[in-house]
């Protein structure tokens, strides 16, 4: 679906005494090769909520855009800038912060999360992560080499997202791209969509939220 399509300002508000809706999931990619899976991953969530993604330039190296979901609108850069001709449009990360009642950060670079704790906004997706409304929840599931995972900086910026609330789906151990053994191999797609499901069923059981 081409990117081109507006995002709708309406979002019905979250009384707990409405009648469930689906989740309105947004899924981001960042620049690393685990951005091969992220079609995997759209198509896990699809099945479950409405779905909206955002690239950033460096992960549309890895995306195979046919691989996405046809109802899935994928968001780039291109399109924070195209759609804003004058004062009064609409302001696309503000709208997807609005829309959406969870992001997904998956891959999540090393860069990016080092952006992140240090506040950048320079691309669209830093964008949303700096508007975002940390009373809703943001998941990140890192993917870098193993002495990048390792790296003291990588430590330091975890706890600073800890901090803001942001949920960790942890890295695994396996054979890497680049043909190193360790950790840093972003989780698979079926366990970053379980572990969102079962929070967002946790919080619906505890009377939270009227998504289903």
């Amino acid at each position: 679906m081409s990117s081109s399509e507006p995002v709708s300002e309406e979002t019905e508000p979250m009384h707990v005494n409405a009648a469930p809706r689906k989740p309105q999931i947004l899924l981001a990619a960042s620049g690393s090769v685990a951005g091969i899976k992220f079609g995997n991953l759209c198509h896990c969530f699809s099945e479950w909520a409405e779905v909206r993604a955002v690239a950033t330039t460096a992960s549309l190296h890895f995306i195979d855009r046919a691989s996405l979901p046809k109802d899935v609108v994928l968001y780039t850069d291109d399109d924070e800038w195209s759609s804003w001709k004058k004062i009064g449009d609409n302001v696309l990360h503000i709208e997807l912060c609005r829309w959406a009642d969870i992001m997904v950060i998956a891959p999540l670079s090393a860069n990016t999360l080092g952006k992140i704790v240090g506040g950048l906004c320079d691309n669209l997706l830093t964008c949303i992560v700096r508007a975002w409304d940390y009373s809703k929840p943001l998941f990140v599931a890192p993917a870098m080499n193993t002495f990048m995972w390792n790296n003291p900086f990588t430590e330091r910026h975890l706890m600073l997202i800890d901090e803001l609330g942001i949920s960790l789906v942890p890295p695994v151990t396996k054979r890497l791209a680049c043909g190193d053994y360790g950790n840093g191999a972003m989780a698979e797609p079926s366990v970053i969509y379980s572990t969102v499901r079962l929070f967002l069923e946790s919080k619906t059981q505890q009377g939270g939220s009227n998504i289903q």
